[in-house]
């Protein structure tokens, strides 16, 4: 279901389903007295409105007692249908006041303050937003740049590159990447605002729903017939930063399409879309069908024509947290990989 919504403030309304709201007039519903049962990890999938636990009107300790009472959906109910969460999220966040439940309209709180989690760092190229609202952020990430600090040596990462786009904005909500990418792989980071959007987001990834595509340059003709490659990915025992194909390791699946044939079979651009989301899950299977990627030393690539994986993440696809939108996001192919591609055609 998509829905729409209206900022106000430090709220957001959106109306209640027409099934769900209670007739004109009803009082406006707060805080349950009910104890408070879930989680900030229970996954969205967990529990689902309709469920005995939501049918039974009784529950509904906020209920004035009338006669419309007796057929009103619960607060928790209603709360949850507006904003699409389950009933046990729903009664937390009325139980806090971050839900209010108005007439034939839901008042959600955008978000709680919080604090970003990493230090806001500037740095001259800036950051590129790809796509921003109140829930979500998508970022541009350049090849060489991490998504966040690793204990290494301190350099800017991605999440001080978001803090001091949040802070900038008089943002404060902590910095949480949804997904991530390889230090030297280009392409969108998908960022979820507030925990509303990251409850959601984070049970999206873990349901696989959240589309990955990506080019990039393989070495060698890749046969058109070549189409999934699905070999489980396990670590390297003899290389710390490696992975390998591995029996006993995590299913992993690929999808290949090959765009077009380079330099007489010498090169291959490639399409590939993500299944799973395994560490250096593409470089893995690609190296293991016999193709490693253009500039992959770490597994078997040469860096005679350029010094990083050639690999783009040319676009990202969600279901937005809060009105259900299929949201499609484009990153154009960075500078050094078009060059590149240019060369070999």
């Amino acid at each position: 279901m998509t829905r729409s919504w209206t900022r106000r403030g430090e709220w957001i309304e959106t109306d209640l389903p027409k099934k769900a709201a209670g007739p004109k007039g009803t009082p406006e519903i707060g805080a349950v007295s009910s104890p408070v049962l879930g989680s900030p990890d229970e996954s969205i999938a967990d529990d689902k409105l309709g469920s005995d636990e939501t049918k039974s009107t009784a529950e509904n300790a906020n209920a004035a007692p009338s006669a419309a009472a007796s057929f009103l959906p619960s607060a928790e109910a209603l709360a949850a249908a507006a904003i699409g969460v389950p009933v046990k999220l729903a009664r937390r966040l009325l139980h806090a006041g971050e839900v209010q439940i108005r007439g034939n309209r839901a008042r959600l709180r955008l978000r709680p303050d919080e604090p970003l989690g990493f230090e806001p760092v500037w740095t001259e190229d800036g950051l590129e937003a790809l796509y921003e609202d109140d829930f979500c952020l998508v970022v541009r990430k350049p090849a060489g740049m991490p998504v966040h600090p690793d204990g290494g040596a301190a350099r800017p990462t991605l999440a001080n590159l978001v803090a001091a786009h949040y802070q900038m904005n008089g943002e404060a909500c902590a910095v949480h990447h949804v997904h991530r990418l390889d230090e030297y792989t280009s392409g969108p980071v998908l960022y979820a605002k507030g925990e509303f959007a990251r409850l959601a987001l984070d049970a999206q990834m873990r349901g696989k729903n959240i589309g990955r595509v990506y080019l990039a340059l393989a070495e060698g003709q890749v046969p058109r017939n070549l189409r999934v490659i699905d070999a489980p990915i396990g670590r390297d025992r003899h290389h710390n930063s490696r992975r390998r194909v591995s029996p006993g390791g995590q299913e992993a699946l690929t999808r290949v399409e090959l765009v077009r044939t380079l330099r007489a079979g010498r090169a291959s651009l490639v399409r590939l879309t993500l299944e799973t989301g395994r560490t250096h899950q593409i470089r893995v299977h690609m190296a293991h069908a016999g193709y490693p990627l253009i500039g992959d030393t770490l597994y078997g690539g040469s860096a005679d024509l350029l010094q990083r994986q050639a690999l783009h993440g040319e676009s990202l696809g969600f279901e937005h947290p809060f009105t259900g939108e299929n949201i499609e996001v484009a990153d154009p192919l960075p500078t050094d990989f078009q060059s590149l591609l240019d060369r070999l055609r």
